[in-house]
C-alpha cells in the first residue's frame, strides 16, 4: 500500500509564499499523475492542480497564476509552490495519486493526511 506524506504547511501572512510537499512512500503502479486537493472549513473539497505522468499540468481558476505544481521522479515527491497567498486559501492541502484501474480510467486512488495551510490577513 502506498502511503503519501504531506508537509510543509504552516501559518503565513497575505501576499507571502510556502511550498508543500507530497512525498511517497514507493513507486505507483500504472500512475498516471498526481494532484493537490484542499478542504477549507464549510466549503467543498477543490482540486486546485494537477500533473499528469508526462508533465502537463492544469489549474482551477481560483489558483491559476499562483500555484505551481511539480513532481521529481527520482525522489517520488510531489510539490507545490503558492505564491502570493491569500487569506481564502486557508485550508487542509491533500495529495492524491492516479492510478490507471482495469477499465484503463484514471482516478484518485491514493490519498495522503493533509496539510495545514493558514493565511492571515
Amino acid at each position: 500500500q502506498v502511503q503519501l506524506v504531506e508537509s510543509g504547511g504552516g501559518s503565513v501572512q497575505a501576499g507571502g509564499s510556502l511550498k508543500l510537499s507530497c512525498a511517497a512512500s514507493a513507486v505507483i503502479f500504472n500512475s498516471c499523475g498526481m494532484g493537490w486537493y484542499r478542504q477549507a472549513p464549510g466549503k467543498e473539497r477543490e482540486l486546485t492542480s494537477t500533473i499528469s505522468s508526462d508533465g502537463t499540468t492544469s489549474y482551477a481558476d481560483s489558483v491559476k497564476g499562483r500555484f505551481i505544481i511539480s513532481q521529481d521522479n527520482a525522489k517520488n515527491t510531489l510539490y507545490l509552490q503558492i505564491n502570493s497567498l491569500k487569506t481564502e486559501d486557508t485550508a487542509v492541502y491533500v495529495c492524491a495519486a492516479l492510478q490507471r484501474n482495469s477499465d484503463y480510467i484514471c482516478d484518485f486512488a491514493y490519498w495522503g493526511q493533509g496539510t495545514q495551510v493558514t493565511v492571515s490577513s
